[in-house]
């Protein structure tokens, strides 16, 4: 089979840094080249995963109905190039959409709530060659009541790729990783701590400006001491060495997450995960088997307390048998087989 994937032309595959998405999409052509499939990639000009044909997008502005109208016809162009059976799109809708002359079968993989109206849109003018999918069962369920087929596929992590430990001192710190932002909870995971007597590491990038800078100034950086450290943004090996060294990750969502790709990292490394039942958390943690979902701050630090009574071996479990990039690269290629079919 020929799969032409698509990924936002905005950060490359994989990125250096943060962009959880652009390191899924870099496992799945991993994933599809192993199982014996040519693999085109649609993404930035710095991306350095190894598909069999690479092409590039020609604007990288996110703003503005010129550099869409650009990106969109070059995608039909790379259609006509490369003429793949199917489109794994994680790109702009709108990209399909100017592309639809040249419509293949395409799985169009939502990472965001969708807006009904424009996947009523792309229904009409592609037909029953487009199907949809969100990130978790959550996603889904926001675009089942509009028209198409829509599939629940979790993103991918690699678990090979992440240390793990089935145990680590009781005096190990907590960990914050995410972006360092109101609806990641921040400003809660730091109370928890305190209130637990934890040590707790804040990684990942804050805002300079706007509401969110003057949330990390206001709320998180006077609470920075010798208990809470921010040790900033972390590449994929230290992100590996500092939730494998955790008690747990700590990130309580103010907001429904619709994936949560760090989550699954943790699981990955072992490490339990105090979060909120929103989003699709439920669908990551199993509360009382790979941490715990609580609901304000007095929940969570009872969860601290009770860190003892998770196995970080079935965690490590969790990760592989649900979001490891061979379980995930398999089941999109199921649906391929379906709608090639």
């Amino acid at each position: 089979m020929k799969i032409l994937l698509t990924a936002d032309p905005f950060l490359p595959v994989p990125p250096t840094l943060y962009g959880g998405i652009e390191r899924v999409i870099a496992l799945l052509v991993d994933r599809y080249l192993h199982c014996g499939h040519e693999v085109g990639l649609l993404a930035h000009p710095q991306s350095t995963a190894k598909a069999s044909v690479s092409y590039h997008w020609p604007s990288a502005d996110p703003n503005g109905w010129v550099s869409h109208a650009r990106n969109g016809l070059f995608l039909a162009k790379t259609i006509g190039r490369f003429n793949p059976n199917v489109i794994h799109s994680f790109s702009r809708l709108a990209y399909l959409l100017s592309a639809a002359h040249r419509a293949r079968p395409s799985l169009m993989c939502y990472q965001r709530e969708p807006t009904a109206s424009t996947v009523a849109l792309a229904r009409r003018l592609l037909g029953s060659r487009l199907h949809f999918s969100g990130c978790s069962q959550y996603i889904a369920d926001q675009g089942g009541p509009a028209e198409g087929v829509w599939h629940a596929v979790h993103n991918a992590v690699d678990c090979s790729q992440f240390d793990w430990s089935d145990q680590v001192d009781s005096d190990a710190p907590l960990v914050f990783l995410s972006r360092v932002e109101s609806i990641k909870g921040a400003h809660l995971a730091i109370e928890m701590a305190r209130k637990a007597d934890k040590t707790l590491l804040i990684a990942g990038n804050h805002a300079d400006s706007g509401a969110e800078g003057d949330y990390f100034e206001d709320k998180i950086r006077p609470q920075l001491d010798d208990q809470i450290r921010y040790v900033g943004p972390v590449n994929d090996q230290q992100k590996s060495e500092l939730l494998t060294s955790a008690l747990a990750m700590v990130v309580p969502i103010q907001w429904n997450e619709p994936f949560g790709i760090v989550f699954a990292e943790a699981l990955a490394c072992g490490t339990p995960v105090i979060t909120c039942p929103r989003g699709a958390a439920p669908e990551i943690v199993q509360h009382g088997q790979h941490g715990f979902l609580v609901r304000d701050v007095a929940q969570g630090v009872e969860a601290i307390a009770q860190l003892h009574t998770i196995k970080r071996s079935d965690c490590r479990q969790r990760a592989e048998l649900a979001f490891d990039c061979a379980v995930i690269g398999d089941q999109y290629l199921a649906i391929f087989e379906g709608m090639v079919g």
